[in-house]
């Protein structure tokens, strides 16, 4: 049997934990390509944490995310070795005003 067109289905917000209904909710794609849909399973954003986004790309994160261990050192430890490998790599990070 096919679940009904009117059961609301409801998410959980990535960043806030806020649970929303998925009509009203934005995909998340950790790789940046939600238009490529085989075999994949999204992660959903409410428009609030969406808005709060940097939109800019983020070629080469998820790699240098894994490479400096996020998750698995504590968090001041990541933090400045994200830093330091982000401005060794791709410059001083400088702050738009």
């Amino acid at each position: 049997m096919w679940p009904s067109r009117n059961r609301a289905e409801t998410v959980t917000c990535l960043a806030c934990g806020d649970r929303i209904t998925r009509s009203t909710a934005r995909e998340y794609d950790k790789h940046g390509d939600r238009w490529n849909r085989e075999d994949k399973a999204f992660e959903y954003l409410c428009k609030s944490c969406h808005g709060d986004l940097c939109h800019h790309p983020r070629d080469e994160l998820e790699a240098l995310l894994v490479e400096l261990e996020a998750g698995d050192v504590d968090r001041e430890a990541f933090l400045a070795g994200y830093l330091q490998t982000v401005e060794e790599r791709y410059g001083t990070l400088e702050e738009e005003s």
